[in-house]
């Protein structure tokens, strides 16, 4: 009867485990929802298009927990290295726009470490 007890605390350890492990947020999915925006982040479009605010929408969705949020921006923020021309002005009126609440500020300067 103990083991039998030991087993269903381990299996129930288990599940409770699994149920709780998130899928790490991938750079690639980042980039490919977020790709949309450059031309607005670079001042081209007078607002960020459909597919942007679209795609960020579906980001903030997977979103499961702080580590997920910092992951995110860590991804944004290296990506948006790779083009010339991207700036703060533009970015940081992207969650407006879109109507979505990152709970950080959309900033090259953001320091994702810090993030709550």
């Amino acid at each position: 009867m103990k083991s039998l007890f030991f087993s269903m605390v381990l299996l129930l350890s288990v599940l409770f485990f699994l149920a709780n492990v998130s899928d790490a947020v991938s750079c690639g999915d980042v980039t490919v929802k977020a790709a949309s925006c450059l031309t607005f982040a670079t001042g081209k479009d007078a607002k960020p298009a459909t597919a942007c605010c679209n795609g960020l929408q579906q980001l903030a969705g997977t979103v499961r927990s702080l580590d997920d949020k910092k992951a995110i921006c860590r991804c944004l923020k290296d990506g948006v290295k790779k083009f010339a021309g991207v700036q703060d002005k533009y970015l940081s009126q992207i969650p407006t726009s879109c109507k979505i609440k990152v709970g950080f500020p959309v900033s090259l300067s953001v320091n994702c470490d810090t993030i709550k």
